[in-house]
């Protein structure tokens, strides 16, 4: 009669489990699946050491406040980084929630000392004033100011092509004489170019001249008449002026330069034929010419159309010309990585002509405010940049490094364009020291962590249950252990670090085990001892194995 309680206990304490696996197995696949989008990957940094019962409650505590990942929790004052569980610390969660895994909350994973990037960022160094007076440590606050930083360039000397003009034939004749024979020739305004003959202007004088020697009244429309006719074949009102001032025919016509400058262009010679419209010269003028800078990309950025100028050139070396930027062109070259801008300078004496190089620096940047910090306060060592920071003005003998992102540099100074604020003081010598140790400080707590030192052990809490051994290894071992009451954990199969002395002779799965284990810094159980009952095993813990050893 007794015998039938027992066994349909032992058969619901079966199912119980069964069903607790299967619970476990289900959470696993929903955490997995949560884990597809998982909140963004945090740098390696130093967790807070906290228990899983106030991992707990400090997430629920956020639910409540309404926190999340990148939040500040105020009872703590750290940064909250993200959320997992302790058993599976694999996968993180950028909000509070219940784990998927396990019937439990998840934990919140804090900053240490507001730092997460690199090796010794956000770990303090303490410097005693003797050690700053010896080492020299120099502070110097955060301004916020404008940077104009030096941009020059240099440019090629070409053509201003708004200061062209072209002299054209406006009747058919023949070129008589030409002044000018070749290119490149200067010339002035209002010099004679070429003397052409037009026979058919002879016509058109000659009927002016007979309507105006004609009596009689109501000859007005007429005599406008034959004016028009001249104007038709290509006479300009002077000349038209002169025929009728003089009484007398004139045939031939002197082109006149229409600006000063150089003959880009000549289409004709003497005793050529031309028609209306024929293209005689082109004129260019020389009183502004236009420099072609290449400009590198990021600092094209600083200029705009009217950005001054100043300009100097090998062949008048005692000549600043001034000028100012006219367009931005929309071109990159792809060789040179560099964009064209298009500047117009004075030419006085006409003495720059195209191909000259000249170099030029621009002045008059449109530059806005910023952060400035001297450019000696700035560690670039290739992965990040660094500045070291004085905590309460310096006094106080702490300092830190923050990694910082750096913009234009000039005059001394660079611009901070993300982690520092206007006011804070920056070290401006011995940096490089500061920086060094407090890299040491962060390279020493990766591997006191990593070793698990005893004396961190000494002050941890410790758990213990029951539990049967379901597998083991060199680097796990798994138990299916009962309720944890110290935790408020319920019975579950997990797996915990192996002990440091190692695992009793012997022991292998289905072993009932007496276990001790405490949360490590990286919030996963660690075994500090395993202890066979007495049931299972006559043998004892054995210190000194190999962790995971088999018999």
């Amino acid at each position: 009669m007794q015998l039938k309680p027992l066994l349909i206990g032992l058969t619901a304490a079966g199912v119980l489990a069964a069903t607790g696996y299967g619970l476990y197995t289900t959470g696993l696949q929903r955490g997995m699946g949560m884990a597809a989008a998982p909140a963004p990957a945090a740098p390696p940094t130093q967790a807070i050491p906290q228990s899983i019962a106030q991992g707990e409650d400090a997430t629920r505590r956020h639910l409540t406040a309404g926190l999340k990942a990148g939040d500040v929790d105020p009872a703590t004052g750290r940064r909250i980084l993200y959320y997992h569980d302790p058993m599976v610390p694999g996968n993180r969660f950028d909000k509070p929630a219940k784990s998927p895994f396990m019937d439990m909350m998840l934990v919140p994973v804090y900053a240490d000392g507001g730092g997460d990037s690199g090796a010794g960022e956000g770990r303090t160094v303490t410097v005693s004033p003797r050690l700053q007076q010896n080492l020299g440590v120099r502070t110097v606050p955060v301004t916020e100011g404008t940077l104009s930083p030096p941009v020059t360039a240099v440019g090629s000397i070409a053509f201003n092509e708004r200061d062209q003009a072209t002299v054209q034939a406006r009747a058919t004749g023949y070129v008589e004489r030409l002044h000018v024979r070749a290119t490149l020739d200067r010339v002035a305004k209002g010099q004679a170019l070429a003397e052409l003959y037009v026979p058919d202007w002879i016509a058109a004088q000659e009927e002016f001249l007979s309507v105006r020697r004609m009596q009689g009244t109501d000859l007005a429309p007429l005599m406008e008449a034959t004016r028009q006719r001249m104007r038709q074949v290509g006479m300009n009102e002077a000349q038209i002026a002169w025929v009728e001032g003089s009484g007398k025919t004139q045939a031939r016509t002197i082109l006149l330069a229409p600006i000063s400058g150089v003959v880009t262009e000549l289409a004709v010679r003497e005793g050529m034929t031309v028609t209306a419209g024929t293209t005689l010269f082109r004129l260019n003028g020389l009183g502004t010419v236009w420099a072609n800078a290449e400009v590198p990309e990021s600092q094209a950025a600083l200029l705009r159309p009217g950005t001054r100028v100043r300009a100097k050139s090998t062949a008048m070396p005692e000549v600043t010309l001034d000028g100012q930027v006219q367009a931005l062109l929309p071109e990159v070259n792809p060789t040179t990585r560099t964009l064209k801008a298009r500047l117009e300078l004075a030419n006085p004496g006409g003495r720059l002509v195209p191909g000259m190089s000249v170099q030029m620096q621009f002045t008059d940047l449109q530059v806005g405010k910023a952060l400035l910090v001297p450019t000696e306060a700035v560690i670039q060592t290739g992965r990040r940049t660094v500045v070291i920071v004085a905590d309460g003005e310096g006094r106080s003998g702490h300092f830190r490094p923050v990694e910082v992102e750096i913009g234009t540099e000039g005059g001394g100074q660079t611009e901070v364009k993300r982690g520092l604020q206007a006011g804070q003081r920056v070290v401006v010598s011995s940096q490089f020291l500061i920086d060094s140790e407090a890299s040491l400080k962060g390279v020493e707590a990766r591997l006191n962590t990593a070793e698990s030192k005893p004396q961190a052990e000494d002050t941890t809490p410790r758990h213990e249950g029951d539990a049967t051994v379901e597998s083991l290894n060199r680097d796990a071992l798994t138990l299916s252990h009962g309720p944890i009451p110290s935790l408020k954990w319920g019975p579950m199969i997990m797996d915990f670090k192996p002990p440091p002395q190692g695992l009793p002779s012997g022991l292998k799965a289905g072993d009932k085990v007496r276990f001790t284990f405490y949360m490590g810094t990286d919030n996963l159980p660690q075994l500090t001892a395993v202890t066979m009952q007495a049931s299972a095993s006559k043998a004892k813990p054995v210190t000194g194995a190999k962790t995971g050893s088999q018999p």
